[in-house]
């Protein structure tokens, strides 16, 4: 079951206070770890937790804390242990038959105990360390590196102290005291407080998991409503191409439709950008992408009164729009083109001033003026 489907916070057991071992760092007050254990255990399932556990064996401190943790259940308050042990193990904590608590074996399909050992470990809600060596190091290490809440006793030593120092680094959004607590000596009265630091630092685990999940969300909504703005300003762009008047002298309407279609699609350019860019605001990128199909479609306008001086005598503003659309869409597209090319002192590419591209005027019988040619020529 995955940590968010499950309504009670599983806890993985990691740990050993063997003095038989010669573990490196040595342990601490290893003849009070048992007992600590079981407090802790107690502690666990009064906070309405599950157990995670790998084996029964004494030499590991999963024997303790179950101890402890099935001499607090009752009717009211049961618990679950969950055992993982190697393939073909098994495991028995010589619970009484009316314990309140049940030990449920689950098996791996993998053969080597390592890859179910912190498999499991990433799946569980907390883990709770105590002693240990370099194995109960680096479930320490790979819990904090996943976000992993993280209880490390260091007042036993081993691997879960050294495993509290690089806590006191991380934090896991812990303020000073958690850290200190879980560094001190063991005192009794502490496991209540060291178990509360583990759930606090789950709710905040859940509560940063949410945010970014509702972050997720406005920005799939906010891309999902850029793009539809973007096919929106295409089609309002082609529809400014088929409603255009005819050929004939500029006036305020095949004006307006010159210079806001283009600018149109320059804005929906600028938003089908915006959805392909991870961090990105879309208002942002609209206003850039309208200024750069702003900048390019006038000065495309710019060239061609300068090319064809009565151009705006016999307008044909459809003509010119099969252009100025796709331009001003290039434009918001690429904008960073456009203003790196400003900033070079260039116009943006298609556009040249002196280009003669532009339409001849549409009226019968009449081309450009006989003084235009030399007006447009470039000076020598």
């Amino acid at each position: 079951m995955s940590a968010a489907a499950r309504s009670r916070p599983l806890i993985a057991v990691v740990g050993s206070v063997d003095r038989v071992r010669n573990l490196n760092p040595p342990l601490r007050d290893a003849e009070a770890a048992p007992g600590a254990c079981r407090l802790l255990g107690a502690e666990l399932l009064r906070a309405g937790c599950d157990l995670a556990v790998f084996s029964s064996k004494s030499t590991y401190i999963e024997a303790d804390v179950v101890q402890g943790y099935a001499e607090a259940g009752t009717a009211e308050a049961p618990g679950r242990v969950f055992a993982y042990p190697p393939r073909h193990k098994s495991v028995d904590f010589a619970l009484p038959p009316d314990s309140a608590v049940t030990v449920q074996t689950v098996r791996d399909t993998s053969g080597e105990w390592e890859v179910s050992y912190y498999r499991t470990l990433l799946n569980c809600d907390g883990v709770l360390l105590v002693g240990g060596g370099q194995t109960t190091r680096i479930a320490g290490i790979i819990a904090m590196s996943q976000q992993i809440p993280v209880l490390p006793i260091a007042a036993f030593g081993g691997g879960a102290g050294q495993v509290w120092v690089n806590l006191d680094k991380i934090r896991n959004g812990l303020g000073d005291t958690s850290i200190a607590l879980m560094g001190d000596d063991w005192h009794p009265d502490t496991a209540p407080k060291l178990v509360a630091s583990l759930l606090e630092q789950r709710e905040l685990r859940r509560a940063a998991e949410a945010a970014a999940l509702q972050t997720d969300r406005w920005a799939a909504l906010r891309a999902s409503a850029s793009l539809v703005l973007s096919v929106l300003c295409m089609v309002l762009a082609v529809a400014a191409i088929v409603l255009a008047p005819p050929a004939g002298p500029a006036g305020v309407r095949s004006l307006s439709l010159l210079l806001l279609a283009p600018l149109v699609a320059s804005v929906g350019g600028a938003l089908i950008r915006h959805s392909f860019e991870a961090e990105s605001s879309p208002l942002r990128a609209a206003v850039r992408g309208l200024g750069a199909g702003l900048v390019s479609v006038l000065l495309y306008c710019a060239s061609q009164l300068l090319t064809v001086p009565t151009l705006l005598d016999a307008l044909d503003v459809r003509r010119l729009l099969f252009f100025t659309v796709p331009l001003g869409f290039s434009a918001g597209f690429t904008f960073d083109l456009v203003f790196e090319r400003l900033r070079s002192g260039a116009a943006p590419a298609g556009v040249d001033p002196l280009a003669s591209a532009a339409p001849t005027p549409a009226v019968p019988g009449q081309g450009a003026p006989a003084g235009a040619q030399a007006e447009a020529a470039p000076p020598r």
